[in-house]
């Protein structure tokens, strides 16, 4: 049998649950109480006449004796002036009802603003703001893609970046002031919370939000969680029904198909980041340059990539528009449907609708010249040439991570028959060295030791090898990993000192801020992995459709960069202008669009060499070993 409660027990259950309420009911409360309190002491006051009106009055109404006991109320001091014992004994009961209510109405405030400031110390009130970018998740990747975006966004009037993250909300703040400092006109908003959290999701508003960038995290299963927070977007109860726009980073080429059947109805761009890295780095490692290009590429603080329509360019022909542009460099055609061609036969004609795919300083900078013969110097362009075939190489791979298989696989599509590679990383990783990929131009070769070991690099006798590839330990934590790979840099370039014999060295560094730290090396290139990828990331944050250019860019199928000798287009030592440069590598069925000064190519400050969308008009003087950077098959 239930017992009953008791009428002190409700009273005390009610009492309980009123006092949890929150500040605002608290506060109602006390008005609640200082009004009855008022309102008795005024009717007392009326009903005693002249026995509890002040000394020498007639009497007090009801109006009256309400305001002198709200004063009192506000006021203790007020009474201090009070006469006649009947109306200063109500006076009184008004003071300390009044000391009593001012007193808990201080604190119930003072709780409740350190309770809101709490609140908002956590990160959990919900954002207002439409059309920004939202960023799910947390990792150092992030700061380098809100300077990006801060770049990006200068020349507009406002922008927002709302980031959700599982972190403290004040620590994020604090990284993002360290690390990233004055945003202009881009404001930033941090929250926390769980990205793959629905509930959690929601206080970013990504509903509103032009593009949503998912972040993997830097422990753990990374491809889960992209997927678990993909799930949260593209299943919310709260998604409208256009497409949303999103951009994200995948490590397992195995997730990307169930990726993409989670955003079947959205925009999404997910970049393979071993993928991409290992190919850059294999590319790298045999032309010195090529990541300084990517970099110069897809960051927002010099020239970038846009799409254009041309109507005066419909049924010219792809060659003669190579030329068409004094200050602008043109990298392919961007068909009506969505088909891109990057360095397409000089006699493809533009159709109705077509875009150019362009590099510029910003999209209102694509002007065509208007030249109708411009200046090119034929007797300066040297006659095309059959290369010599390439002999056997050896490549020598110092350390392992999840992009060893992809650059063996690279190196394997680049280098001449009869080739040999070796790689040298912890005993634990020889049998997924030796048994991660089939090799059609190389023999492998595998060596257990540590990277580090002056030693062992000796007996490597590394003069013997054409490429040095240094990869970072993706185990360790990054300044951890870093540092090996830079002590790693240090015996190899003494060695380096001490032979005659040629060897590139190309290192991947996981921290932009140790490429600067690791140029006292002299090492030939660095691939700062996170950093490129975090600038992809950036810029299909800012232009979805991008996505299409870079995917043909970094796929080893069809064109990619190649940075080769200037002597095999025009003469060295003469004055020769851009536009020079373009006809003699349209000659050879190739688009130019850059250059690489060999002298300047460990110059941080001249940018390593690289010149990406120089003036067509400007002459330059080159030199042996300048390259020219073309799009190219081979």
């Amino acid at each position: 049998m239930s017992h009953k409660p008791s009428f002190s027990e409700k009273i005390r259950y009610w009492f309980d649950n009123y006092m949890s309420s929150g500040t605002l009911a608290l506060i109602g409360g006390l008005g609640v109480i200082s009004l009855a309190v008022i309102l008795l002491a005024a009717t007392i006051i009326s009903l005693g006449g002249t026995f509890l009106a002040p000394e020498g009055s007639a009497g007090m109404d009801f109006i009256e004796a309400a305001w002198e006991s709200l004063m009192r109320t506000l006021d203790p001091g007020t009474m201090g002036g009070d006469v006649g014992w009947g109306f200063r004994w109500v006076m009184l009961f008004v003071t300390l009802g009044g000391i009593f209510i001012i007193s808990t109405l201080i604190g119930v405030l003072t709780t409740g603003l350190e309770s809101k400031i709490e609140e908002l110390r956590k990160g959990r009130s919900r954002v207002l703001e439409t059309n920004h970018i939202v960023i799910l998740g947390w990792s150092h990747q992030v700061f380098p893609i809100i300077s990006e975006l801060v770049i990006a966004n200068q020349n507009q009037k406002r922008s927002v970046i709302a980031i959700l993250a599982d972190k403290d909300k004040l620590e994020m703040e604090e990284e993002i002031r360290t690390h990233v400092g004055e945003s202009g006109r881009t404001r930033i908003i941090c929250r926390s919370g769980s990205p793959s959290d629905p509930a959690d999701l929601e206080i970013v508003n990504p509903h509103a939000a032009r593009t949503i960038i998912i972040l993997p995290p830097e422990t753990g299963d990374a491809d889960a969680a992209v997927i678990k927070a993909a799930l949260a977007l593209t299943n919310s109860p709260n998604r409208h029904p256009e497409p949303y726009n999103i951009v994200t980073q995948l490590r397992n080429a195995h997730s990307l198909a169930i990726l993409r059947m989670i955003g079947k109805n959205d925009r999404l761009s997910a970049i393979l980041t071993p993928e991409v890295i290992a190919r850059v780095t294999a590319q790298t490692a045999r032309q010195s340059g090529l990541s300084v290009v990517y970099t110069e590429l897809l960051n927002f603080g010099g020239d970038e990539i846009y799409f254009k329509e041309e109507p005066t360019l419909s049924g010219k022909m792809y060659g003669d528009a190579l030329l068409s542009y004094e200050d602008s460099a043109l990298l392919g055609i961007r068909r009506a449907d969505g088909t891109v061609l990057l360095n397409p036969p000089s006699e493809t004609r533009f159709a109705p609708g077509d875009q150019l795919i362009i590099i510029s300083a910003d999209d209102d900078t694509i002007r065509l010249s208007g030249l109708s013969n411009p200046p090119v110097q034929t007797s300066l362009i040297r006659s095309a040439f059959k290369r010599a075939v390439s002999p056997p190489e050896k490549a020598l791979i110092l350390g392992w991570n999840a992009a060893g298989p992809v650059i063996l696989r690279e190196l394997d599509n680049y280098v001449a028959p009869h080739s040999s590679v070796t790689v040298v990383a912890a005993p634990q990783f020889q049998a997924q060295v030796q048994s991660c990929c089939a090799l059609q131009n190389q023999t492998l070769t595998f060596r257990s030791g540590d990277t580090t070991d002056r030693d062992l690099l000796d007996a490597l006798q590394i003069h013997n090898y054409n490429h040095v590839i240094a990869l970072a330990d993706t185990n360790l934590d990054v300044q951890s990993a870093d540092a090996r790979t830079l002590i790693t840099l240090l015996h190899l370039r003494n060695i380096a000192g001490l032979d005659e014999t040629p060897f590139s060295i190309v290192s991947e560094m996981l921290d932009l801020r140790n490429r600067e730290l690791a140029a006292v090396t002299n090492v030939d290139d660095f691939i700062v992995s996170d950093h490129l990828i975090s600038l992809m990331t950036a810029q299909l944050a800012e232009n979805a459709e991008l996505f299409g250019v870079l995917s043909d860019l970094f796929d080893p199928q069809g064109c990619e960069i190649y940075l080769k000798p200037v002597a095999d287009y025009v003469e060295l030592g003469q004055a020769v202008n851009f536009y020079t440069v373009v006809e003699a590598a349209r000659r050879r069925h190739e688009t130019a669009i850059g250059y690489r000064l060999n002298a300047q190519a460990r110059n941080p400050a001249q940018q390593f060499g690289v010149y990406i969308n120089p003036k067509k008009s400007t002459e330059i003087r080159f030199v042996e070993g300048d390259k020219i950077i073309v799009l190219a098959e081979d």
